[in-house]
């Protein structure tokens, strides 16, 4: 299989799996608090982590560890947390198409910060993205007038995080495998991790009790394996494999697969919602799209 095919290989699957972690979560808050839902989430994910990658660890150099404990931390460690705030006020779906300010926010952090250059067309990729994530929130919100919007906030931030990883992985960690940085990674948040979820009421006879407990505990360890350990790996993949801009636009497909998940689980889904999904898709493709060669 030749790159390009690769890529989008890599981009479908990480769609389908990232797509389905909000409903996940959803389901997983019905029996833990979203600080206990985040904690376990790294928790198990680390645990994961640490029985396939712990040899790799010793790779890592001195130089490097900064970068991927930051990585952690703003790929993983805060958002874990933030999605599930988000999720306690605002639906599943409509919180993945939050998300889709990723692409954006990754050129724009690019530019400024990192100094990747972006191309014209990946611009344009990106605005028309954007235009269909608009037509999707608005949509939205017109759908559910009762949810607390103000919520997002802790969305957004998490897709400035989310843009700051991609391109610190692009251009700090280029040269560090996919599961040396995805293990690196939880080695610097796991402990932390451990401390929210002491000083949550986790191990109480509340929360033990609570008839939604065991299907919680399954529906984050799911999360936890597929939608972080897996995905991690395979994006930091990705991000190697292509741009930046390429790798964070499987945020522009994700809430397709969360739509429909949240049309199985009883949500609405209408005409305006799939046009802007295939809006959404023609973004990716056009910030996917290679320049015309020009011949002399």
């Amino acid at each position: 299989m030749n790159g390009i095919n690769r890529k989008w290989l890599y981009l479908f699957v990480l769609s389908l799996i990232w797509g389905s972690s909000f409903i996940l979560i959803k389901k997983a808050l019905l029996g833990l608090t979203p600080y206990q839902l985040g904690a376990l989430r790294i928790i198990i994910t680390g645990l994961f982590l640490f029985a396939l990658g712990y040899r790799t660890i010793k790779t890592i150099k001195k130089s490097d560890w900064k970068w991927i404990v930051i990585s952690g931390v703003f790929g993983s460690l805060i958002p874990s947390f933030f999605f599930a705030i988000a999720e306690t006020q605002i639906d599943s779906a409509v919180v993945s198409v939050l998300n889709s300010l990723v692409p954006l926010n990754t050129i724009l952090l690019g530019f400024a910060v990192f100094k990747l250059a972006s191309t014209k067309r990946q611009m344009l990729g990106v605005i028309i993205g954007f235009l269909g994530t608009t037509i999707l929130i608005l949509k939205g919100a017109d759908l559910n007038p009762g949810q607390n919007y103000l919520y997002a906030i802790f969305v957004i931030l998490s897709t400035l995080m989310y843009a700051a990883n991609v391109n610190i992985i692009k251009r700090y960690l280029q040269h560090v495998k996919p599961l040396t940085i995805a293990t690196g990674n939880f080695v610097g948040i796991f402990i932390p991790a451990v401390i929210v979820l002491l000083c949550t009421d986790f191990f109480s006879e509340r929360t033990l009790s609570h008839p939604n407990f065991k299907m919680s505990m399954v529906y984050v360890t799911i999360l936890a394996f597929f939608g972080t350990a897996v995905a991690k790996i395979l994006f930091n993949k990705l991000v190697q494999m292509s741009t930046p801009v390429f790798a964070s636009s499987v945020t522009y497909i994700m809430p397709i697969v969360a739509l429909m998940w949240g049309f199985i689980d009883g949500e609405t889904f209408g005409w305006l919602q799939a046009l802007a999904s295939l809006i959404i898709l023609f973004g990716v493709y056009l910030s996917h799209k290679k320049q015309p060669k020009i011949n002399a």
